[in-house]
């Protein structure tokens, strides 16, 4: 059994940066996550895709960016426990919660930050009968290595962030690119959409909207898709890649059982400290609501420094909080 001031559930971006947070206040943590290494979707889905709303970085690997989270946490000795889910929780005589995982680890906590991004995901998929037949052998939902597209003819389908934002990148890295959305209009950044218009016009690919992607061909590997206009008809297109980016399905899991108050997957929270309706456990990051909510990394670093000033309050009320700014030499064992 292991104990620990704050359990993190969730070792993403807004977990490991929570962490730095409570280090700051001599506050111990220990992170849970039911992947194998920390990261969260940084590192499992996309750690090769640069992020460009990160402060001081105009652009950040998703990889480097967690590496230096960690390293920035690294002074305050954190403790992970990885490839376990959060599985039962249980209220303690001292008010303590103790969680035992799908592995039967037992984590006990004086406070429980859930910081699980989507929770448990998994991609949205078209509606192509025969798209199983060529799951990694041509289609895949998660752009993991852009190398794996170098020089290569790749079809993706898609109409937000994630779509635009690989046919930005991989503009230079692949043969060919086509961008097929069914709709004329994007619901990603202006901003992406703009360049995607710019490469588009100047020929460095191709744009396919009101269309969609309707069937796909070939024997051992993907070599055809079938891509469906809205006014000209059906047209078969030659390609090495598919890569269907229609976002992420989230589960909250076991946490949906835990009590608390969800809306459409998501943990509604109080936004004076981010707590939920159970005394003692907060969600930071993706995984909670609440009006004006944006599903941004930066807004999860916010939600989690704003939390652990809570969390210090709730684990010791009779103590004075006494915060220094990070630039003050020896903060809490933190050389700023």
């Amino acid at each position: 059994m292991k104990e620990t001031d704050i359990l993190i559930i969730g070792a993403g971006p807004c977990g490991l940066f929570t962490v730095f947070e409570a280090g700051l206040l001599k506050l111990k943590c220990h992170l849970l996550d039911s992947l194998p290494q920390a990261g969260g979707q940084l590192s499992e889905i996309y750690p090769k895709k640069p992020i460009y709303d990160i402060p001081g970085y105009p652009s950040v690997l998703a990889q480097e960016l967690v590496d230096k989270l960690m390293e920035q946490i690294e002074p305050f000795k954190p403790e992970f426990t990885l490839g376990e889910r959060a599985e039962a929780i249980e209220q303690m005589e001292d008010k303590r919660y103790k969680v035992t995982t799908s592995r039967g680890s037992v984590i006990v906590a004086s406070v429980i930050a859930i910081a699980g991004g989507l929770g448990s995901f998994e991609p949205r998929k078209p509606p192509i009968s025969n798209i199983a037949d060529f799951e990694d052998k041509g289609v895949e939902y998660i752009i993991k290595d852009p190398e794996l597209y170098r020089d290569k003819r790749v079809v993706i389908a898609g109409g937000g962030d994630s779509a635009l934002d690989w046919t930005i990148f991989l503009a230079d890295v692949a043969s060919e690119i086509t961008l097929v959305h069914r709709r004329q209009s994007f619901r990603g950044a202006l901003d992406s959409v703009e360049k995607v218009m710019e490469l588009h016009e100047s020929g460095k690919i191709k744009l396919a909207t009101d269309a969609q992607v309707v069937g796909l061909n070939g024997k051992e590997r993907l070599n055809e898709v079938v891509i469906k206009h809205k006014t000209e008809g059906e047209i078969v297109k030659s390609t090495d890649h598919f890569v269907p980016l229609f976002g992420l399905s989230p589960k909250l899991g076991p946490i949906a059982d835990w009590g608390l108050n969800v809306d459409k997957n998501a943990i509604e929270v109080n936004t004076l400290d981010y707590s939920t309706n159970v005394p003692g456990i907060y969600a930071v990051g993706d995984i909670n609501t609440y009006p004006g909510k944006l599903k941004l990394i930066l807004c999860g670093f916010h939600e989690g420094t704003m939390m652990v000033q809570s969390a210090f309050k709730y684990i010791y009320p009779d103590k004075k909080l006494s915060f220094k700014y990070t630039t003050v030499t020896g903060v809490s064992g933190f050389e700023g």
